[in-house]
């Protein structure tokens, strides 16, 4: 298996460059196109604040300041892709609705990668972040300073249908990584699971897999952070939003945590 096409938001910001160098780290080892997708602010939203067919000055105004800023952050993103000096790039500055065609390059795409930012809920590209883990549930990497394809990923697993499909998934990245090393913490889980079943299904695949049953109960993310980082793990495998989006929102659970640690990459998928 392998990837072809990584997928990189980009808000035509300066912060752009340090991100499209985690992408890269993602797409070389493959060969893969890394595909920049500017993503602006999007003119439509702002219709709805107008007023029914009233364009007075000010409301122009503002729409030609999102026009331009568009414009000026669709040359930056170019300007970034160019600069990172990577044959297989393309970059594409979307036009409104911006959601929409948001939507159609992350299905198109084998994987997205987010910053840390966007992950967290902050930035102009947090919105995008919710809507391609959890609408489009698409697979996204959550790229931290040391991401290493080659590394080894730890993958979360306890028998549910996110952490499962998440599993599944990384494939790619866990036949490149060094090593593969299965996480359960039957401790913090409602479910009876069985991890040998993952460790058997990747065997079947070409993987090599270790199995560490974690001890412990309560909130199964800081467990899965601290056996990850004491393992020296590069990336992290794990299902995203295993509860309604409100109800993660509201009271936090596994996959805010993980997102707002300061652990290893995350591969995430809902």
């Amino acid at each position: 298996m392998s990837w072809e096409r990584i997928m990189v938001p980009l808000a035509g910001v300066a912060e752009d460059a340090a991100l499209l160098a985690l992408a890269l780290n993602v797409a070389e080892p493959f060969g893969a196109e890394l595909a920049a997708v500017h993503a602006p602010a999007d003119i439509a939203d702002l219709m709805p604040w107008m007023g029914e067919g009233f364009m007075g000055g000010v409301q122009v105004s503002a729409v030609e300041s999102l026009k331009e800023a568009a414009s000026e952050g669709g040359q930056a993103a170019r300007q970034a892709v160019g600069a990172c000096g990577y044959a297989r790039t393309s970059c594409v500055s979307l036009q409104s609705p911006v959601w929409a065609g948001l939507a159609m390059e992350s299905r198109l795409s084998d994987v997205v990668v987010f910053g840390r930012e966007a992950a967290v809920g902050r930035g102009p590209l947090a919105e995008a972040f919710q809507q391609i883990v959890a609408d489009e549930q698409r697979p996204v990497i959550v790229a931290r300073p040391g991401l290493d394809v080659h590394g080894l990923a730890a993958v979360a697993w306890d028998g549910g249908k996110e952490a499962t499909r998440a599993a599944r998934k990384a494939l790619p990245l866990l036949e490149k990584a060094s090593g593969v090393l299965i996480l359960g913490a039957a401790g913090a889980s409602s479910r009876k699971y069985d991890p040998t079943r993952l460790r058997d299904y990747f065997a079947a695949r070409g993987v090599t897999a270790d199995i560490e049953e974690i001890a412990g109960s309560g909130d199964a993310g800081p467990l899965l952070l601290e056996a990850a980082r004491a393992a020296g793990a590069a990336t992290l495998v794990a299902g995203a939003f295993g509860h309604t989006r409100l109800r993660e929102y509201i009271f936090g659970g596994t996959t805010r945590t993980l997102l707002n640690s300061e652990g290893p990459t995350l591969f995430l998928s809902h």
